[in-house]
């Protein structure tokens, strides 16, 4: 029961692939109504319909959102709540990254691009869906950010950056909507086989060095940080908040 979601309701965005679906898909296993959210409506759909036809219909609707577009944020949350009621659960899971490489060589809109996306957005979906969660006096919200944000990298520098902020960003908020027992907690993934991190995995090389520094001897997959959402949004993590939980098979400590 500590698990049970039942009867609550969850935004969660990027989620019609990877890291994203397999929260949405977990949440709605566990009870919570979902809104599946990306760009584009046809893979949205996709999820919301497997959803659906193990959880019955109406467990899922789908609301295609651009995280760069602060109007569709909005809507995003408006359309939530007037089909399937307030929002209790909030997963900002959607980001960016067009550039890998080394700071010298990132161009100005890149390097807006990752701090709009991965950071501005979030506050923007934030400070829409929070007003009600604040006024019910209940709510998590649960951002998927990086241990990229606890190193350094040659690579992925503006990534770590922006993903460092949203810890802060986390911890923050926290001290903020304490008081109204809303909950603001950071998920922090190591490298995991998703599209969007292919450029880091899909080099065997860079697998191998990657592997070799992991104590669990491997990469992880999208399910392994979804249970780490369904902790944050129920009643087993009613205490926890400006928190991270990092699930890296152990890399930031060897």
């Amino acid at each position: 029961m500590l698990f049970d979601l039942t009867g609550k309701v969850a935004v969660v965005t990027g989620s019609s692939r990877g890291i994203g679906r397999a929260i949405v898909e977990r949440l709605a296993e566990h009870g919570a109504k979902v809104v599946v959210s990306s760009r584009k409506a046809g893979p949205c759909e996709e999820v919301a319909a497997g959803i659906n036809a193990l959880h019955g219909a109406g467990t899922a609707i789908v609301v295609p959102a651009n995280i760069s577009a602060k109007e569709d944020l909005k809507r995003l949350v408006e359309t939530a709540e007037q089909e399937l009621g307030p929002i209790d659960i909030l997963v900002c899971n959607a980001a960016s990254n067009p550039y890998y490489g080394p700071l010298a060589g990132i161009t100005d809109d890149q390097f807006r691009k990752i701090l709009d996306n991965n950071i501005v957005a979030n506050h923007w979906l934030i400070g829409f869906a929070a007003p009600s969660m604040r006024a019910r006096k209940d709510g998590s919200i649960i951002i998927v950010s990086s241990i990229g944000g606890l190193k350094g990298n040659a690579i992925i520098g503006a990534y770590n950056i922006s993903k460092a902020a949203d810890f802060s960003l986390a911890r923050n908020l926290a001290v903020e909507f304490g008081p109204d027992n809303v909950r603001v907690n950071c998920i922090a993934p190591g490298l995991i086989k998703t599209d969007f991190a292919k450029a880091l995995w899909d080099n065997p090389d860079n697998l191998a060095a990657s592997n070799a520094r992991t104590p669990l001897g491997r990469i992880g997959v999208p399910d392994e940080i979804a249970g780490a959402a369904v902790f944050l949004a129920s009643r087993a993590g009613a205490y926890m908040t400006g928190q991270a939980i990092v699930i890296d098979g152990g890399a930031t400590i060897s």
